[in-house]
Parts: structure tokens; sequence; C-alpha cells
């Protein structure tokens, strides 16, 4: 399994504004293509203003594949400009994590 490790940075006092359009315009884009959520944090201690996601693929080609259907759908651009309006976003950073053969995410069912 590979897991896609996603952080934003936003600006102080902007995350709820954040979550509320990926709440309504994102997440039910990514659910319908990327499938597999493994989990949607916010940061309370250490650096704050951080909101990090956790998605999970069978392979790297799996996942350029689902996000290669999300980013034809014309409901993601929406998202995308609105996301740009809200001008909130600092920093993003994309890491790309390979199971180990004892983590217990091996376990997780993927979507086909």
């Amino acid at each position: 399994m590979i897991v896609e490790h996603r952080t934003y940075t936003l600006k102080a006092l902007h995350t709820g504004a954040f979550l509320q359009l990926y709440e309504q315009a994102a997440l039910p884009l990514q659910l319908k293509y990327l499938g597999h959520l493994i989990g949607f944090y916010v940061s309370e201690i250490g650096p704050l203003n951080e909101v990090v996601h956790l998605w999970g693929f069978a392979s790297l080609a799996e996942r350029e594949r689902r996000r290669a259907l999300m980013e034809a759908d014309p409901g993601w651009a929406r998202y995308r400009q609105a996301l740009q309006a809200l001008d909130v976003v600092v920093e993003q950073s994309t890491k790309m994590l390979r199971s180990t053969s004892f983590s217990p995410t091996l376990d997780l069912p993927l979507q086909p």
C-alpha cells in the first residue's frame, strides 16, 4: 500500500474557512475518485494552522490513474478556483509513504 500524506499550512485563523470549502466542494469528489481516505486531521500542538490528510492507494500508478480522473471532473476545477479565491494556503507538501510488512494499514480494504 502507498499512503499519500498531504499537509496544508494555512494563514492563521483561516482553518475553519478552508475546512468548510474542502468539506463541501473537494471531499465529495475525492471520495468518488480517490477512494480510500485514511484520516483527516488538524494540528493541535506544534506547528499550528496545519491540515493533514492521508489517502491509501494500491500503488503509485493507481494514485496517478485516480487523480487523473478527478482532475478531469469540472467540479475539481471549480474547487481549485474557489480555493485560490479564498487565498488561505501558505504552503502545501506531499509525501508518499510505503507500508512496511508489519503495518496495520496493509489490512485496510482499498476500493477497486
